[in-house]
């Protein structure tokens, strides 16, 4: 069992020892930061750990209010909707737009939230295979019934393997069907993909009406809960549809104020995104040299794939080597082959130093075992 005894970040203290740290998701290590640490104290000595009852009572706060102001500005959305946990952002969704679609078609690899989210919402469902629109559009011609009006969910980035789903693509496919809609659970694509940040939408200049997605402000936002921009009809239609949102506790006052704190320090802080896209590009050549099929990708997280090399060996390596990085098992997760995956996730503040070393010890690593 590996326990972390710091904040998450280039380096970090796992089972009390300082590792140079390639997991998780805080790709700015704002997780950590001072400035988002001293608002979460003050709010929580001016406000309480929390409210002790939902939003649609007497459960809001400036805090709370704040966030969903914030969100919109880096959005550019007319609202948002701010809730405790980005795992819920599918089942907010696919509850609050209930009344518009009769059928479910979903990438087989989603993600376990969007499958709790479809479970939720008591609808037909069917898999389509992963990141393929033309099996998309057969099981949209095979499967939906006349009248029936269909509805898209997927990752707009995969967990693990770090792959971005084409949506261009499935829109395409969607056009031929009047009454339809797309939903992303864009979790790992805020903060990281487009000029600014917005996530796969932005990232392909996406602005259709009928596209709707969910994110999270706990990975590289480096703050808490879920979030859902839009129209205001369309936020009001969720709150009224889902039980989700105003049925449950809000975010923890300490860990909301560090979100709004985070958020403006990533609205502030531009060049943030610059250096995070140069230390992936860096470390996605250097994996590439090994041999790796590494993509050309703006995506922060790496995934190393090998039948010839056995990855769990390679993680234990590394470890001993006070470097720590992700061994996925096959099947455990969504996106992952049999064989497994390494995961390995690039900050903003890695330094070229530490990225060198990984990569150094990852060839000495093959290097043995071929020797062998």
């Amino acid at each position: 069992m590996y326990i972390m005894e710091s904040a998450p970040g280039p380096k970090t203290i796992i089972n009390g020892q300082e590792v140079d740290y390639f997991c998780g998701c805080s790709y700015y290590s704002l997780h950590g930061h001072p400035e988002l640490i001293r608002t979460a104290q003050e709010a929580v000595a001016r406000y309480g750990i929390g409210s002790a009852t939902s939003r649609s009572g007497y459960g809001n706060n400036p805090v709370l209010l704040r966030v969903e102001e914030l969100a919109s500005t880096f959005f550019g959305s007319e609202a948002s909707l701010y809730f405790v946990s980005g795992y819920l952002g599918n089942s907010i969704l696919l509850q609050g737009l209930k009344e518009l679609y009769d059928i479910i078609f979903v990438d087989q690899e989603s993600h376990y939230s969007v499958r709790d989210g479809i479970l939720m919402a008591d609808k037909p469902f069917v898999l389509f295979l992963h990141l393929d629109p033309q099996n998309l559009e057969e099981k949209l011609k095979e499967k939906l019934k006349p009248g029936q009006r269909p509805l898209v969910i997927c990752d707009g980035v995969f967990p693990v393997s770090g792959e971005i789903s084409p949506l261009p693509d499935y829109l395409e496919v969607l056009r031929n069907y009047e009454n339809s809609f797309l939903c992303v659970d864009d979790a790992h694509a805020i903060g990281v993909l487009g000029e600014q940040g917005r996530g796969t939408f932005e990232y392909f200049g996406i602005k259709e009406e009928k596209a709707y997605f969910s994110g999270t402000l706990s990975k590289a936002i480096g703050g808490h809960g879920g979030i859902i921009p839009g129209r205001k009809d369309f936020i009001e239609k969720l709150k009224s549809n889902s039980n989700i949102p105003y049925a449950s506790s809000a975010t923890p006052t300490g860990a909301a104020a560090a979100t709004a704190r985070a958020l403006e320090m990533f609205l502030e802080h531009p060049e943030m995104r610059e250096k995070l896209r140069e230390n992936v590009n860096y470390a996605r050549e250097k994996l590439r040299n090994l041999g790796f099929e590494v993509a050309q990708s703006p995506v922060p997280i790496i995934c190393l794939f090998s039948k010839e090399i056995n990855l769990e060996q390679l993680q234990l390596y590394l470890w001993s080597k006070k470097i720590a990085v992700l061994y996925v098992p096959g099947g455990s997760y969504s996106s992952v082959p049999e064989t497994g995956a390494l995961r390995i996730a690039i900050f903003s503040d890695h330094t070229r130093e530490q990225i060198d070393r990984l990569v150094d010890e990852i060839n000495l690593f093959i290097g043995h075992r071929e020797a062998k």
